[in-house]
């Protein structure tokens, strides 16, 4: 057995170069400032033209990385191909009707990425759409965004990322001669159809910002593109989507927490955006179309866990709403979906999800719901595209059961299997053993816990553990399924899910309680699920590894700092660490629709204080840490690459311990690491390998 993961000599170190500013009379200092570079913006498009410091700091680190990890090859290669052996290679998604057709999509054996597909409803030979795998092939990273089939079924508009940056290029597929029309529109976030010759799009500029909507014919020179909406409020992002019903398209502009919406109808396409209620300090909402009313998800008038209003298409507007589904404190309403006759929405209760439908006009009384008996599982709701059916699809999984995906008939309550997701090795549900605890916050506040181990596990204290949470943005951590988790809980962890503060698994008021001064709930929160694991038996202090990514990074960044000797190891992929600097930079991508979660720390100093107090870059220690590994993507537009990069550099000048530190960067991808069905389980297995040589487990009998 491994007792250490200690630190190999000569790791790489950043030089200082010291660099200082004044915020609110605070003079922050900061040595490695350096690593942002003056180009970031072209190197996140083209990672070549990165500095040469730079490069050659990361290059080093990615090289030191690879010599510390070098005994887990062997172990990281049994883990990618286990991974592999649960993955149906030559699988195929339900099909889906839609229209005239059935779509779907499939995998040949060993093809990284998707084909595309259709048939006639009534049968026939398959018709391929787009084979990503051909798009594919010349790229080093290749990511398909959005792909949306014309009204008249006749042209597939597809977007496609090729270096990791989340800039699109919107590409037209004739599906009758499998060719795309002789020209691009880059820079593309969202698309939506309108009739079958025109569509509706969203640039981001060169900060990222989904700022700007064009209306395109069909064929015609984009250059001529019309400029229908600019949202100039550099907080708010613009989307656009095609309702379901097909009357209109919407243009939804808002940050996390406020929101605003505008629509075109589909039958005139050329008419000005018509707002359906102007943006209103902390109103959000979503709209669906229904006959001659919308309906709308909304949190007016303090429904903070949301209800659900109906107003005229005729005159939309607040002054207008009036309430079909009532707002419920602990009743969270998800998500909503209209078809001609049937309204489905996704509830949530006490951190477990159920899917409630109603036929239109009838009472609520009437209410029929869609719920499962295990003590922690997801649902997806998938409505059809269609606006006239009775059809309505959704997806079940929990952690000891794969996806499956049903068919659900609202008229008649009848739910058909359509598919479950085939483990080719194998796999028995019996063989796990799925839990939920909670645990005791430092406020008293109970923090739901999701366990997973195997039956055969003994819970005395001696397992190890992978503790997972994220607590940000009202993302709530759904209990799914996950075929790679299941080599770590094979060899004997316990896997663990810590509902923190931040996300809405108990509501909106959860969401909400880790905002602004409140950020530290999320923490303290983890933190006692740590504790409650331990108290349970499910493990021991110092036995748990802690893994988020994003912003469930900086969750790990903070715990870090607040209770290092609580963990074996920790794992912070592509971490919000450096919390304070990217929040006091409105030019940033995504700085100034922060402010709703955060704070404004350039306005205000209590704002810059309660960040200041918390974020893991600045408040790193002379103090001894455990094992860490951290990632990074040059091309990242939502945590830049310096933010890790800065992190470690600061870490491994301070701390005290001999412990490993490494920090791996991709240099030609971006936030969600290779792409790729079978590439992406290199960073699983990176994962899994630094887990168990952390916690102690011999890579050589793993």
């Amino acid at each position: 057995m491994l007792r250490s993961f200690k630190a190999l000599p000569d790791a790489p170190v950043a030089d200082r170069r010291p660099a200082a500013f004044r915020v609110h009379g605070v003079e922050l200092r900061d040595d490695y400032a350096w690593l942002r570079a003056p180009n970031w913006q072209e190197a996140m498009r083209e990672p070549e033209r990165l500095p040469s410091d730079i490069a050659a700091y990361l290059t080093a680190e990615n090289a030191y990385y690879k010599t510390a990890m070098a005994d887990t090859a062997a172990l990281q290669q049994r883990l990618i191909e286990e991974m592999r052996g649960r993955i149906k290679e030559d699988d195929s998604s339900a099909p889906r009707l839609h229209g005239p057709y059935a779509y779907a999509s499939r995998y040949a054996e060993g093809a990284e990425y998707p084909v595309l597909v259709r048939t006639p409803e009534e049968g026939g030979a398959e018709q391929v759409l787009l084979d990503v795998n051909a798009e594919a092939a010349a790229q080093e990273y290749f990511q398909l965004g959005q792909s949306r089939i014309s009204p008249d079924h006749r042209t597939l508009a597809w977007t496609a990322d090729v270096n990791g940056s989340e800039f699109h290029r919107l590409s037209f597929r004739d599906v009758e001669t499998g060719r795309d029309l002789g020209y691009r529109i880059e820079d593309v976030a969202s698309v939506a159809w309108a009739d079958a010759h025109t569509l509706f799009y969203v640039r981001v500029d060169a900060r990222h910002h989904p700022s700007k909507v064009y209306r395109h014919r069909l064929g015609s020179d984009p250059a001529e593109d019309v400029l229908v909406y600019t949202e100039s409020d550099t907080r708010y992002g613009v989307h656009v989507q095609r309702l379901r019903s097909g009357g209109f398209v919407a243009i939804s502009t808002g940050m996390n927490d406020e929101n605003e919406i505008h629509v075109i109808s589909t039958h005139d396409p050329e008419a000005a955006p018509r707002v359906i209620e102007p943006r209103t300090k902390g109103l959000e909402y979503e709209i669906e179309q229904q006959g001659d009313a919308f309906l709308i998800l909304t949190n007016a008038d303090e429904a903070f866990d949301f209800k659900v209003m109906t107003a005229p298409v005729a005159t939309p507007s607040r002054a207008h709403w009036a309430e079909i589904l009532p707002h419920e404190p602990g009743r969270m309403i998800v998500s909503l979906a209209a078809h001609e006759n049937w309204t489905i929405w996704l509830e949530r209760r006490d951190a477990l999800p159920r899917i409630c439908h109603l036929r239109r006009g009838r009472p609520l009384s009437e209410t029929r719901a869609i719920a499962f008996g295990e003590e922690a599982y997801a649902l997806g709701t998938d409505p059809s595209p269609d606006y006239d059916t009775d059809r309505f699809r959704f997806t079940y999984s929990s952690p000891t059961t794969p996806p499956q995906v049903y068919d659900y008939d609202l008229s008649s309550g009848e739910r058909v299997l359509r598919k479950t997701t085939e483990i080719p090795s194998g796999h028995d549900p019996a063989d796990y053993v799925t839990r939920r605890i909670t645990a005791r916050s430092h406020d008293g506040a109970m923090v739901p816990v999701t366990i997973l181990h195997h039956r055969d596990t003994a819970l005395d204290g001696t397992a190890p553990c992978l503790l997972y949470g994220y607590g940000s943005y009202g993302v709530s951590c759904p209990p799914a399924f996950s075929a790679n988790r299941l080599s770590l809980v094979d060899r004997g962890f316990v896997y663990a899910i810590a509902h923190v503060r931040g996300g809405e698994e108990l509501g909106r008021k959860w969401y909400e309680a880790a905002k602004f001064e409140g950020k530290p709930n999320t923490f303290l929160d983890a933190i006692a699920a740590a504790e409650a694991l331990v108290a349970e038996g499910c493990t021991a202090s110092g036995r748990i590894v802690v893994q988020g990514g994003s912003a469930g990074g900086l969750l790990v960044g903070a715990v870090l700092n607040m209770r290092p000797g609580l963990w074996a190891g920790a794992i912070a992929d592509v971490p919000f660490v450096d919390v304070l600097a990217t929040i006091l930079d409105d030019s940033l991508p995504l700085t100034p629709g922060e402010w709703s979660q955060w704070g404004n720390p350039i306005e205000s100093r209590a704002a810059f204080e309660q960040i200041r107090g918390y974020s893991p870059y600045d408040n790193v220690a002379a103090q001894a840490y455990p094992p860490i590994l951290v990632t990074a993507g040059v091309s990242d537009p939502r945590v830049t690459y310096w933010e890790p990069a800065k992190w470690v550099a600061r870490l491994r000048a301070t701390k005290t311990d001999d412990n490993i530190l490494m920090l791996r960067t991709n240099m030609t991808s971006g936030h969600f690491g290779r792409s790729g069905r079978f590439a992406a389980l290199e960073d699983a297995a990176r994962s899994q390998a630094f887990a168990l040589k952390a916690t102690g487990t011999d890579p050589e009998t793993a």
